[in-house]
């Protein structure tokens, strides 16, 4: 009698995301809960990938479809990451197919887990007597065999490829010998793995020197480890105060137990300066993990840190998902990052991972940042995290000194640059000294919009609601930053034809012309989404940098997190207001961070260090407490502000986003599950504490031919509340047209 299982299917779409019925047919073999599966499902039987649950119901007289075919046991889910798959769909409401394909690598179900690189090794099968009779000319009357059979006495086994290129001959004539007998082949797996290079050399076995205030910290949170309980730590160091050494040491501490470590950078650009410092520690047993890695790099990550060979896992969010089967600690540097916020299902943050990762480990989280999240700091200052702090910079090091100047007087004294004189002045000196400076302004392209002088209109995106950014690389050209569209700049206006066009705003390419301009004798190297769209291309303009191949460096948001470079003494921030008035609750804490980070890139050795905030507001409070580097009062005094208006950490919000391409069908479908909405809150769900707002316009209305209205609402999170949710999604909008996705705790609120 054949095996029923109980199968969920990962296209499942979310009203019908639950288990069914299959037979197992003898000829697939077992599929323990975990196993991956291919089987038919709907109405034509379009096979499609399905992980068991477990058995399922032998009721007689109900038909059953049969399981198509397993992936080896291998690339099975654990109980671990069965688990966790389970407690992303109904902490985050998404499908459990969606939560499968985060946790696994996307080639395993692409490539039906078979995407596995193979290389043929050749071998001699000849003994030595009958290997000097054919070098000898006897029964081999080519060269090119010759030479290979001499290649290979001399050297062994060797791989095809490399037979082929040092030898100089073909595959063809390899396989002529291997068709005599006079050869054998071996096919072996082969690793994908950017960062090999990284761990050879001699490993540093040197002792980690730390201060005595990092000893203090270090001893407090080892003593937090040591209880081998979940627990979590916030450590909050300034800019500069050695936070890596700390990480470092406790690192060692936790692998000497023969635990595992995940480390968590923010930003891909990140990843080579930190993959260093710990290759060069830990050597092979470091596994990369980020979204610009091959398909086939992150599978052979994925295998590596499944097979038990690896013990440090570093990458970007996605790394937290890492199959390590021993977890002793989980680091989140740079805690604060809103990349650590999924955008796509699940929409999980990584922080919430590790606690329930933390859970059922007994590891420990440790939260690292110069200018924590509120609500990390909140939990910390209310005993829910240990709070660890660092107030001097490591090695006797100064915050730099701030200065901020006032754009509107550049204006007035007719300067309409960019770049203001004291920045200019600055700049000049850095580079008379030999050191190196840092620019940062969050605008890529080389103008924001084009605007008709006469009649006003913005040039702006046929299917999204935003303006289209003038760009001069490789050639002149409209780019909407949000679908990619693209289109030559008009001669004249497309509402009123007047010809008087206007060129408004600058970014990173008019930054970069002007400093060409008018610094012949400095080189300015540009790193924003333009110049980093290559492969590694992160790492090898970081590291040329690093290397003073530059003596400027111009970026967005990607060149202000955690960079150490040595000989920087001079950082300058363009248009550092820009991100304050817009509507989200969060906006103050986000130019905070971004401004302090950015500050203290400069002088983090032996020089003194320098910053420049260029800015519209100069008497801004914010921008006074980033100037000063002051995190503690400016979370004061913000925190007295959402605690009284209850934004988060006071409570959560959500965030329902209904979309559409008929804007008349979004604004009823819309208006009526509002209404349904505000019946199930007044009825069944009448105990529950929420406020809704909206319905509103998103703040981009259109996008790629889709228009969005937003509901958003203020509660707690808990198990009531996602109950009232996921009948929200289940129940649907009532028009097929208009689809719905949830966010719990938006990045923007």
């Amino acid at each position: 009698m054949e095996s029923i299982l109980s199968v969920r299917v990962l296209d499942a779409p979310f009203h019908i995301d639950r288990p069914f019925d299959y037979d197992l047919p003898s000829h697939v073999g077992d599929c323990p809960r975990g196993t991956l599966v291919r089987v038919p499902f709907g109405g034509g039987n379009r096979p499609v990938w399905g992980v068991v649950m477990g058995e399922g119901s032998p009721d007689e007289g109900v038909k059953r479809k049969a399981v198509i075919s397993k992936l080896p046991p291998r690339f099975s889910l654990s109980q671990e990451m069965l688990d966790l798959c389970l407690f992303l769909a109904d902490y985050y409401l998404c499908t459990l197919g969606d939560a499968v394909r985060c946790v696994l690598p996307p080639a395993l179900l692409s490539g039906g887990g078979m995407n596995i690189r193979h290389v043929v090794r050749c071998h001699l099968s000849l003994s030595q007597e009958e290997l000097d009779t054919l070098l000898a000319g006897k029964g081999l009357r080519s060269d090119a065999h010759k030479r290979i059979l001499a290649y290979l006495a001399q050297h062994g086994a060797t791989l095809r490829d490399t037979l082929t290129e040092e030898v100089g001959v073909t595959v063809a004539q390899v396989k002529a010998l291997l068709d005599k007998g006079y050869l054998t082949y071996t096919e072996e797996e082969v690793i994908r793995n950017p960062y090999a290079t990284y761990a050879q050399g001699e490993r540093d076995t040197s002792p980690i020197h730390l201060s005595r205030a990092q000893m203090a910290a270090y001893e407090r949170l080892s003593d937090l480890y040591e209880t081998h309980t979940a627990k979590a730590a916030l450590l909050h160091g300034i800019t500069g105060s050695g936070k890596t050494k700390i990480m470092l040491a406790l690192i060692d501490k936790v692998l000497e137990e023969g635990k595992g470590v995940i480390l968590m950078v923010p930003e891909i650009a990140l990843t080579p300066q930190t993959v260093h410092i710990f290759c060069s520690r830990y050597g092979e047993r470091v596994a990369v993990i980020h979204s610009s890695l091959s398909a086939g790099e992150r599978f052979d990550a994925w295998r590596r840190i499944s097979a038990g060979q690896v013990d440090l896992v570093i990458g970007t969010r996605s790394a937290v998902f890492a199959p390590m089967p021993n977890l002793g600690l989980m680091i989140v540097d740079e805690e604060h990052e809103h990349t650590y916020k999924s955008e796509q299902d699940p929409k999980y943050h990584t922080r919430q991972v590790c606690a329930y990762r933390a859970q059922v480990h007994g590891a420990m989280v440790l939260l690292a940042s110069a200018t924590p999240s509120f609500e990390s700091y909140y939990k910390a200052k209310r005993g829910q995290y240990t709070l660890v702090e660092l107030t001097e910079r490591y090695g006797g090091a100064t915050l730099p000194e701030a200065q901020i100047v006032d754009m509107r007087k550049e204006l007035r004294t007719g300067n309409i640059s960019p770049i203001s004189r004291t920045l200019f002045r600055a700049l000049e000196e850095t580079g008379e000294r030999g050191e190196q400076a840092i620019l940062f302004l969050n605008r890529r392209g080389y103008n924001s919009s084009l605007q008709c002088k006469n009649c006003g209109t913005v040039i702006t995106c046929p299917h999204c609601s935003v303006a289209l950014t003038y760009h001069t690389s490789p050639h002149p050209h409209l780019l909407c930053h949000l679908c990619g569209y693209r289109s030559a700049p008009p001669s004249v206006c497309p509402e009123c034809h007047d010809k008087k066009i206007s060129y408004v705003g600058w970014g990173t390419q008019k930054v970069e012309g002007e400093l060409q301009n008018q610094l012949h004798e400095m080189h300015t190297m540009r790193m924003d989404a333009d110049t980093t769209s290559g492969k590694q291309a992160y790492d090898r303009l970081l590291e040329e940098f690093r290397e003073g191949k530059a003596d400027i460096l111009l970026g967005t948001q990607m060149v202000t997190k955690g960079h150490d470079f040595p000989h920087v003494t001079l950082v300058g921030v363009m248009l550092a207001d820009t991100g304050m008035y817009v509507n989200d609750f969060r906006a103050s804490e986000r130019t905070f961070s971004l401004l302090t980070q950015v500050i203290g890139r400069a002088g983090r050795a032996e020089q003194t260090g320098q910053a420049i905030i260029q800015t519209f507001s100069p008497d801004n409070d914010v921008i006074r407490l980033a100037q000063s580097q002051d995190y503690c009062a400016f979370y004061e005094s913000e925190i007295k502000l959402r605690e009284e208006l209850c934004f988060p950490p006071f409570c959560d919000m959500v965030q329902l986003t209904l979309t559409s391409q008929d804007e008349a069908r979004l604004s009823k479908a819309t208006k009526a599950y509002t209404d349904h909405i505000v019946s199930l809150a007044q009825t069944e769900y009448s105990g529950l504490a929420l406020q809704m707002f909206g319905p509103m316009e998103a703040q981009v209305y259109k996008q790629a031919e889709q228009y969005r209205l937003r509901l958003m609402f203020k509660c707690r999170w808990n198990a009531q509340t996602r109950d009232l949710f996921r009948r929200l999604l289940t129940d649907g909008t009532g028009d097929r047209m208009v689809s719905i996705a949830i966010d719990v705790n938006p990045l923007h609120a």
